[in-house]
């Protein structure tokens, strides 16, 4: 059963992926690193290979060591909020 979190969750990862906007690239690594905790945790993967762009991205989940996935998710929440 889905929990009222993982329900608004969706709809704010639903309404960044839809959105036609560009976003600066800080804030689209934010999104990037909460998405990426809220559902793998700790569970770190570089599977891009070795590019100047995945190791942002890595980097930006790596700061998240350690959160809760349920805080990444409302802190993903929070952040859709201000796009």
């Amino acid at each position: 059963m889905e929990s009222d979190l993982d329900k608004e969750f969706k709809e704010a990862f639903d309404k960044i992926s839809a959105l036609r906007k560009a976003i600066a690239p800080d804030i689209m690594l934010k999104f990037y690193a909460y998405n990426k905790q809220a559902n793998f945790g700790n569970k770190f993967s570089f599977n891009d290979g070795l590019n100047v762009r995945s190791a942002f991205k890595l980097n930006a989940w790596m700061q998240l060591n350690g959160m809760k996935p349920e805080e990444a998710k409302r802190k993903y929440i929070l952040l859709a909020k201000t796009v």
